[in-house]
C-alpha cells in the first residue's frame, strides 16, 4: 500500500497523460452539469418556496423523492432513451460527455431545488414582512428572496458540483468508461483497481478525495457565514 501511494505521488507531480486526461474528462462533465443544475433549480427552489398554491405539498415530496434517486436508476432511464432503440437514438449520444452531462443534471437538479427551497422557506416570512414594509409589489419582493438567497446558491453549486464528481453509475452506464473519451475520475478508480493497476486508482482516488475535502471545507466556510 506504502508503495502504490508513493507511485501515486509520483505519477501526480510527473503530469501522466492519462491521468490528466481522466481528470479533464471528469471536468468537462462536472462543470456543466452542475452550473446548468444551478441555473434550472435555483428559480425552482426559490419559486417553490416563495409561492403558495395546491399541489405544493405534493411537489415538494416529489422533489425530495427524486433527491434520492438511485443513480444506475438514472442511468437506465437514459439507457432507454437514447440507446439505439430508444426515442432518442437519433441524436446518437450514448458513450458521450453530453449524455454523461444530462444524467448529471438529472441527477442533481432535484438536490438544487431541494436545498434553495428548504433555505429560502425559513427566510421567506422575514422577506415578506420587509417587503411588505417598504411597499414592494409581488414581483420585487420575489427578486429580493432570490438576492437573500446568494450566499446559498454558491454553497448549493458547490454541494452538486461535489455529487457530480463523485458519481459512477450513471455514467458508467451512459459513458461506457471508454479510455480518453468518457473515462472519469470514479469510473477511472473502478476500472483501474479491479485490473490490479493500484498505482493509477490511488492517484485518482487522492486527487479526488483532495477536491471533496477543498469543496466540503468551503461548504462548510459559507455555512459558517450564513448562521451568523
Amino acid at each position: 500500500m506504502r508503495t502504490a501511494l508513493e507511485q501515486a505521488v509520483q505519477l501526480v507531480l510527473s503530469g501522466d497523460y492519462q491521468l490528466i486526461n481522466i481528470i479533464s474528462v471528469t471536468l468537462q462533465m462536472s462543470i456543466p452539469s452542475s452550473v446548468i443544475s444551478l441555473i434550472l433549480g435555483v428559480p425552482l427552489g426559490v419559486l417553490l418556496a416563495f409561492c403558495s398554491f395546491r399541489g405544493k405539498g405534493a411537489l415538494v415530496i416529489l422533489n425530495r423523492t427524486l433527491m434520492g434517486l438511485p443513480p444506475v436508476v438514472c442511468g437506465l432511464l437514459c439507457y432507454m432513451l437514447f440507446s439505439g432503440v430508444g426515442p432518442f437514438r437519433h441524436f446518437r449520444l450514448m458513450y458521450t460527455i453530453p449524455l454523461m452531462i444530462i444524467a448529471q443534471v438529472i441527477l442533481i437538479t432535484p438536490i438544487v431545488i431541494g436545498n434553495m427551497e428548504s433555505f429560502a422557506q425559513r427566510i421567506t416570512p422575514a422577506v415578506r414582512e420587509t417587503a411588505r414594509g417598504l411597499g414592494l409589489g409581488r414581483g420585487r419582493t420575489f427578486l429580493l428572496l432570490v438576492s437573500e438567497t446568494r450566499y446559498q446558491v454558491f454553497s448549493t453549486y458547490l454541494l452538486g458540483f461535489a455529487r457530480s464528481i463523485a458519481e459512477v453509475g450513471a455514467v458508467s452506464m451512459v459513458g461506457g468508461a471508454i479510455a480518453y473519451k468518457t473515462n472519469v475520475m470514479t469510473t477511472a478508480i473502478m476500472n483501474y483497481t479491479n485490473r490490479g493497476d493500484f498505482t493509477l486508482g490511488v492517484a485518482l482516488g487522492v486527487i479526488l478525495l483532495a477536491m471533496s475535502l477543498v469543496l466540503n471545507l468551503t461548504v462548510s466556510l459559507i455555512q459558517g457565514r450564513l448562521s451568523r
